[in-house]
């Protein structure tokens, strides 16, 4: 496995699209008990890895790897529609937004447990970890491994995050529904 390095349109590209997501995530950076911060980290080891990758998108597209790079990108965009179908028309919204760090559509006033939600508490996270796991198998290198398995650390701990701040909006009901349900993957974990 090689280790690669960006170049100086990908570098440029880099700073341009996380400069973009600081500005986004900037209440979110401010405070480590957030779920946000820690997505936010998630999503630039994403935006590395789709960089790095880019010139292979398309690449050996037939291969085992890439077969299963477009499989997982496509459960991926299948995740993030339907857990946002679901905030937006099921979620509710907050009035009193606790968690002022979050984005308007994550304060939702319902917790809801159905459709995807059924199966997996973090339909939108499950989405990033196979975007990450989908873009490193279109080239597979040193760096492209250690940047996935951090932005699966990140989602984990952005999930674990998340769990606490909905314990503490939800009450029981969470509790209930993380015993019912896995956190990234129907059925696995």
């Amino acid at each position: 496995m090689e280790f690669v390095v960006f170049t100086i349109t990908q570098t440029m590209a880099f700073v341009a699209i996380s400069l973009t997501l600081i500005l986004l995530s900037r209440r979110s950076l401010r405070n480590l008990r957030c779920h946000g911060f820690y997505r936010f980290f998630a999503f630039e080891g994403i935006l590395a890895l789709l960089i790095i990758n880019s010139p292979y998108w398309i690449a050996d597209e037939y291969s085992l790897a890439g077969l299963l790079s477009v499989l997982l990108l496509f459960l991926s965009l299948l995740f993030v529609f339907l857990g946002f179908y679901l905030l937006k028309s099921e979620g509710g919204r907050r009035d009193d937004a606790i968690n002022t760090e979050n984005f308007e559509f994550e304060n939702t006033s319902v917790l809801i447990t159905k459709g995807v939600y059924h199966y997996i508490r973090h339909p939108m996270y499950s989405s990033l970890l196979l975007l990450a796991w989908g873009a490193l198998l279109k080239n597979i290198t040193f760096t492209g491994l250690v940047l996935a398995l951090a932005v699966s650390v990140f989602l984990i701990l952005t999930a674990k995050f998340e769990e606490h701040e909905n314990i503490a909006f939800f009450g029981v009901d969470y509790q209930d529904y993380m015993l019912k349900s896995k956190r990234f993957l129907p059925f696995i974990y």
